[in-house]
């Protein structure tokens, strides 16, 4: 088993905000005296995942000291429609929109407000015509050297 441990700045409202956006169920929180996350765990369906404020001495930064991580998490559920509304009201932002692949998912990009990169999906069934069509629009925009769908976000600055 792999449980991705996440180094973020603001672990509380991490957590409060894993719940929020994907239902998460807290299994267990420990802080330091002034409220410091020093180690929490979530379930989010079938998988934890593990965080923690980032503290001095630690060999992890959080994405949001560097301006980008270098790990996306993928969450599978069933309704993804509902996940990514309850995900993008929570405050998420959009990074690809979610729409039907042509790899056979509806699958969508999210940054969350702790920097880290969330592909919400769920399987789907289409037509062998629908499929073709969006391989190859993605396929011409690839050979373009654009990424298919990729819309950057907004910048706070």
């Amino acid at each position: 088993m792999v449980i991705p441990f996440l180094a973020v700045h603001g672990g509380t409202a991490a957590l409060e905000f894993y719940k929020k956006a994907f239902g998460a169920r807290e299994i267990a929180r420990e802080t330091t005296p002034d409220g410091r996350l020093i180690s929490g765990r979530l379930r989010i369906g079938q998988s934890v995942v593990m965080l923690s404020d980032v503290f001095p001495g630690d060999d992890t930064v959080a994405p949001s000291a560097v301006g980008t991580t270098t790990v996306s998490l993928q969450l599978y559920t069933k309704d993804v429609d509902r996940a990514w509304d309850r995900a993008v009201a929570a405050g998420a932002k959009v990074v690809i929109p979610l729409e039907d692949q042509y790899w056979g998912e509806r699958h969508g990009h999210i940054l969350d407000p702790f920097g880290h990169h969330w592909s919400l999906a769920t399987r789907i069934r289409m037509s062998r015509a629908e499929k073709a069509k969006k391989q190859a629009e993605a396929y011409a925009a690839f050979s373009r050297g654009e990424h298919h769908h990729y819309e950057p976000p907004e910048s706070d600055a």
